[in-house]
């Protein structure tokens, strides 16, 4: 790691575990919205109109991105919002029948299984991470620790 990426690692790390932070509470909120609202599609559908107009008010004060930036010559890359539509529903669904912790822990499985795949072999621009013995032992470890504190239903 450069010195510029070391000394960017702690904030960053510190941000990404405020995000984490979020997604259990993002779950927890979405499915009170759901059980209000009548199921997880209208809630998810809601808390991303939210999510839009803040979203819409940020780039509006901090620039937006040029017209030419605007066009499907990676079609891949706009699949992030498929695949967080499909977390924001599903979570919302599977927390209130089986334990938000239950839900979240097997999104947590799911991620690091990924994570690993995507630095292994460098997929989708990612920086390429050699999966070794010490990492997979690490998620060995983080998914035992994740099955041992799941709560059974």
């Amino acid at each position: 790691m450069s010195t510029s990426q070391s000394s960017a690692f702690l904030p960053i790390a510190a941000m990404m575990f405020a995000a984490g932070i979020g997604i259990p509470m993002f779950a927890a909120f979405n499915a009170g919205l759901g059980k209000q609202l009548g199921g997880p599609i209208a809630a998810t559908a809601a808390a991303f109109a939210v999510g839009l107009v803040i979203a819409l008010v940020l780039v509006a004060l901090t620039g937006f991105p040029q017209r030419e930036a605007l066009h499907f010559g990676t079609p891949y890359i706009w699949f992030g919002a498929v695949f967080i539509l499909t977390y924001g529903i599903s979570v919302t669904y599977a927390a209130p029948r089986i334990g938000l912790g239950n839900a979240i822990f097997f999104v947590l499985l799911g991620q690091i299984v990924a994570a690993a795949a995507i630095d292994h072999f460098g997929w989708l621009g990612s920086i390429q991470s050699s999966l070794t013995a010490k990492r997979m032992l690490g998620i060995a470890v983080m998914a035992l620790g994740l099955y041992l504190a799941r709560k059974p239903v």
